[in-house]
């Protein structure tokens, strides 16, 4: 879908601002400072940009704090235009592939660096908080694991060894649903498990491939498991596969490959927490 960039919250600071308040606010301001709701104990005051007051900025009667919708955000601190930001959210939002820092930079007309703290900030509001597990009693989660990042050596054997620098990552799939990305610490025999059970609902099916870390798993989460074996060529039998869980790791490594280069491993988390979100249906 094209993106309208002379769209009205894209290019007015006073609508851009109405366009964040409307979201973070729909009945009416909260002081993010002391949670007063009370719109006859908040009030605005008029922009004065002589004197160094902001335009939206408001008074909680309360507790006396001052805040704009910017207060308690990922925008908090953040001097560039509130039109940028609506822009970049709906870049971030609408490349189901991820879009770059140099991508945002380029196309906001600011600075590398600028960009590249905002693209940060907003996977950090894209990350999903509820701590909410995934499945559920009669619920299919589909988990596979990929590696990513660094550059595969091999020794003399032509075998990988273990300065292979790349970095393991667990997919959770609820079939039709939710998913979660984690980075796992090495060795993955154990850290599959603990993601598991870490993040998936008791009396959940799990459906896997055959890797080993997956056996008995089922017991875990009071639940069963059932895998595919693609060694032998089997990658579905009758409903039991694995392939959207592929098919999300395929789309991180395409987001990778295409969009970002390379990642760090410091920062694998964050884009790890926002392919959910980006790439769900359920935002499409």
């Amino acid at each position: 879908m094209a993106i309208n960039l002379t769209g009205p919250i894209f290019t007015d600071e006073d609508k851009a601002r109405a366009y964040f308040e409307g979201i973070r606010w729909p009945s009416g301001p909260i002081c993010p400072h002391c949670g007063n709701a009370d719109a006859t104990r908040i009030y605005s005051i008029a922009a004065n940009p002589d004197h160094g007051v902001r335009a939206g900025l408001r008074e909680c009667q309360e507790c006396h704090s001052q805040f704009t919708v910017r207060t308690g955000s990922v925008m908090e601190s953040s001097h560039l235009p509130l039109t940028k930001w609506a822009l970049a959210y709906r870049l971030m939002a609408s490349a189901k592939k991820g879009i770059s820092a140099h991508q945002m930079h380029r196309t906001l007309g600011v600075t590398y660096k600028t960009a590249w703290f905002l693209c940060h900030r907003i996977r950090e509001a894209m990350r999903d908080v509820s701590d909410d597990k995934l499945g559920g009693s009669g619920v299919i989660v589909e988990a596979d694991e990929t590696y990513v990042g660094g550059k595969p050596r091999k020794g003399t054997d032509g075998k990988k060894t273990q300065a292979d620098r790349k970095t393991p990552v667990a997919i959770l799939v609820e079939r039709g649903g939710r998913a979660r990305a984690v980075p796992l610490e090495t060795p993955i025999l154990g850290a599959i498990k603990r993601n598991v059970v870490a993040n998936v609902a008791k009396g959940t099916h799990i459906h896997s491939d055959e890797h080993k870390a997956y056996k008995g798993i089922g017991r875990l989460i009071d639940g069963e498991q059932s895998g595919v074996r693609h060694s032998l060529g089997e990658f579905a039998r009758d409903d039991i596969h694995n392939n959207t869980a592929e098919a999300w790791n395929a789309l991180l490594k395409r987001s990778i490959y295409g969009s970002f280069h390379h990642i760090s491993r410091d920062h694998l988390s964050r884009y790890c927490d926002d392919l959910p979100l980006r790439s769900s249906s359920r935002w499409r």
